[in-house]
């Protein structure tokens, strides 16, 4: 048996369900430990092997407690090596019934709270763990979307824009850590078969050219092969995952 501090260590936010899910199972399954975060409790009936010591329950919505936060998550690593973080969590508020929040009718608190999650909350964290990054020569892979790029159905402007600004971010990150031995990427899902896909998404797939959904384990595949020597020289990029939906 390893020990934590012999194996190699990923963080991942937002890890409950679809996409955080499958990468949690990915990474797992390669013999990584996996630090989860999340707003929930460490839920007691986990499928992978890990325990309440590797989960850090926060809020990334709440500014103001996610200094604290990125401590917990430094007292984790216990002054070890971070070789990847994936930053995943992401809201996306919709209006009434489920309809598409636009710039005429989307709040300003809203625009603020997807903001600081989407966008504020992965570069604070990665900068909250830049030394332990720094000593495993880390990967960071932010999760950005499709939305970010064209205007989506279903995905609210606040959402479309904070992704956006992510994409951005992901090149500005990747600069400025480099030099550190920090490789910095994003990955651009398009539609993905998960539980919360919104109604209308089946009418989508004609227009895909693959001519299907796809599935959070071949996003969880990307995201591994962007944390592992595989990748070792790419940085600053975004790879899009979806089926040649954005062509």
């Amino acid at each position: 048996m390893q020990t934590n501090k012999e194996r190699r260590t990923l963080l991942l936010t937002g890890a409950s369900r679809g996409i955080g899910h499958a990468t949690v199972k990915r990474f797992s399954s390669a013999g990584w430990r996996v630090i989860t975060c999340s707003r929930q409790p460490f839920p007691e009936n986990c499928p992978w092997e890990m325990g309440p010591e590797d989960h850090v329950q926060v809020d990334l919505a709440d500014a103001a407690s996610l200094p604290q936060a990125i401590e917990d998550m430094r007292q984790r690593l216990d002054g070890g090596e971070l070789h990847a973080l994936v930053n995943n969590a992401g809201i996306s508020p919709k209006g009434p019934g489920g309809s598409r929040l636009s710039t005429l009718n989307t709040e300003q608190d809203v625009w603020m709270r997807v903001f600081q999650v989407n966008f504020m909350a992965p570069v604070m964290i990665a900068r909250g763990l830049k030394e332990e990054l720094r000593r495993a020569q880390g990967s960071v892979v932010n999760v950005t979307s499709i939305a970010g790029s064209r205007v989506h159905p279903f995905a609210g402007s606040a959402y479309a824009t904070s992704k956006a600004a992510l994409s951005s971010l992901t090149r500005e990150m990747a600069a400025d850590f480099g030099p550190l031995g920090i490789r910095v990427n994003a990955i651009a899902p398009g539609e993905i078969d998960t539980s919360i896909l919104s109604p209308g998404t089946e009418k989508l797939v004609e227009e895909i050219p693959l001519r299907r959904l796809g599935s959070p384990e071949e996003v969880a595949k990307t995201i591994y092969f962007l944390c592992t020597e595989q990748s070792s020289y790419v940085t600053g990029a975004e790879i899009h995952i979806n089926g040649g939906q954005h062509v």
